[in-house]
């Protein structure tokens, strides 16, 4: 990793500790239940009842939340919000909405050619003028299709944009090759491209787009109209709801419950901006770009480490704004094919991905020391910031492994706990609670089916029902493909065995 290497050996140190610090916490509290039950049955019975508890809670909070967003997002659909622009009254506090361009930056590597041409493809229909829509897409200076990719984007929609250009990357030395390396590469060309068209950074909405994702057509219009209200327009990330929608009905049905699950955690977090972080794809001004001086080139998670520079950068004062508006990219899939059994490389991209994003706890230390070093924003928000990131690093790798076994920890391991009433009795409360946190799926499976693409015309009734059922098998996917790969995220962190980007294959429709 190129900046480690510019460490002083005191910094190598705490740089270190720290980022031992997340997995030991981790494996801290795997195996303290293991260890206490022998001596401590009753107690331990008791913590896990209460986690039971918050599981309970938290749930249903985030039904709330998901429904809540659901709704929010079925009226901003039905608007058009380009015309809502256009009715604004222009004023020093409110810019013009016909002078916000917007310039979106897409990072490819081995993208098939029609998966990316639908990604422009959309840019280009979306319901905004086109002389107001730049697209910039990245690819390695090697990349030769890449280059033939990318002419054939210029020659079938330069037309419809402003400009369609060509940034060729050529791997500087000491950097992580990957998407926020190309991003840190990228940005600033861009900006060049944009400061030679005459435009204002302030005037101008930069999004981090990644190839497989297509922008709903009002997209940048509503951006626009958020944007151009907002008097911290300069320090607002907006942050549209991922939906892994592309290929829903292709992919196994492991991939597809991960799929689902994280469009709704995504869409609870939308409801919550307070505990929101910037993900996958997002936009922001030039002007907060330039101010956070781009993306890092020494890291895999782009996202995560481009929102704590952009708070670090604005002194707290970064604003996540949710557009409640979907953006649809692809599940994981590979080009392997058969019954789900078989699609090996398939349930290994989605395997892979999840340990991508879950290597966002390599955050921690760059923002543990940051936020020592910027007493200028409130201890409040500093901690509450920084608790949210803890937290969930945490709870992911840990909560629902201590759900499915911990309540059963205690009275394996101590006999006479075992044999008394009280056990039976938290046993059965617990059982009752957490069958009934699971009840709620039912809840999240009326969303579901409300925010899917059609499912194939060839699917008969018992397998639309049965595609809706399998989502019942969320805790045993979400144990494989979830809290696995977070766990060993975190052990490799804390080993240091850092871990190096993977592309994830893309598969155009009919090749799979």
């Amino acid at each position: 990793m190129a900046k480690r290497a510019s460490l002083s050996k005191g910094e190598r140190r705490v740089q270190r500790a720290l980022e031992v610090a997340p997995g030991a916490l981790t494996w801290t509290i795997l195996i303290a239940p293991v260890a206490a039950s022998f001596l401590f049955a009753p107690y331990i019975a008791v913590a896990i009842f209460l986690i039971d508890i918050y599981w309970f809670v938290r749930t249903a909070t985030v039904v709330v939340g998901i429904r809540s967003t659901y709704r929010k997002m079925k009226a901003a659909m039905l608007q058009d919000w380009w015309q809502r622009c256009l009715a604004l009254a222009v004023s020093p506090a409110t810019p013009d909405p016909r002078r916000i361009v917007h310039a979106v930056l897409i990072p490819t590597y081995t993208e098939p050619y029609p998966i990316l041409r639908e990604t422009v493809r959309a840019i280009a229909d979306a319901d905004y003028p086109a002389e107001n829509k730049v697209v910039a897409i990245i690819t390695r200076e090697s990349d030769r299709p890449g280059w033939e990719n990318v002419h054939r984007l210029q020659q079938e929609f330069g037309g419809r944009l402003r400009a369609l250009l060509h940034i060729k990357d050529p791997l500087l030395p000491g950097i992580v090759v990957g998407k926020s390396a190309a991003m840190a590469y990228g940005g600033p060309v861009l900006r060049r491209e944009l400061d030679a068209m005459g435009l204002n950074p302030k005037d101008v909405i930069v999004t981090d787009l990644d190839s497989d994702f297509r922008v709903h057509r009002q997209y940048f219009a509503y951006v626009t109209y958020q944007y151009v209200q907002d008097p911290k327009r300069l320090e607002c990330l907006f942050q549209p709801i991922p939906m892994f929608h592309n290929n829903l009905w292709r992919v196994p049905f492991a991939v597809r419950i991960m799929a689902s699950a994280c469009t709704q955690w995504q869409m609870f977090l939308s409801s919550r901006p307070d505990r929101l972080v910037a993900f996958s794809s997002y936009s922001m001004s030039l002007d907060l770009v330039i101010k956070a001086d781009y993306w890092d080139d020494d890291v895999i998670p782009e996202d995560s480490r481009f929102y704590w520079k952009s708070f670090f950068a604005t002194h707290g004062r970064l604003q996540m704004v949710p557009v409640f508006l979907p953006i649809y990219g692809d599940a994981p899939e590979a080009s392997d094919r058969g019954m789900p059994w078989e699609r090996v490389k398939t349930h290994a991209n989605q395997y892979n991905q999840i340990k991508r994003w879950a290597w966002g706890v390599s955050d921690v230390p760059y923002a543990t020391v940051r936020l020592l070093r910027h007493p200028e924003i409130s201890l409040w928000l500093r901690a509450r910031r920084y608790g949210y990131m803890i937290f969930n690093h945490l709870t992911w790798a840990t909560l629902p492994l201590l759900l499915l076994f911990g309540a059963a920890l205690p009275r394996l391991l101590s006999e006479d706990w075992n044999l008394t009433l009280a056990a039976d009795r938290l046993g059965l409360y617990a059982f009752i609670l957490i069958n009934i946190a699971f009840l709620n799926i039912a809840a999240l499976i009326l969303v579901e089916r409300r925010i899917n693409p059609p499912m194939p015309r060839g699917w008969g009734v018992p397998h639309q029902i049965w595609a809706y059922v399998q989502l019942g098998l969320y805790p045993i996917v979400g144990l494989l493909f979830s809290v696995l790969p977070a766990l060993e995220a975190q052990t490799r962190l804390m080993l240091g065995m850092y871990l190096e980007y993977q592309v994830t294959e893309k598969v155009s429709e009919g090749t799979a």
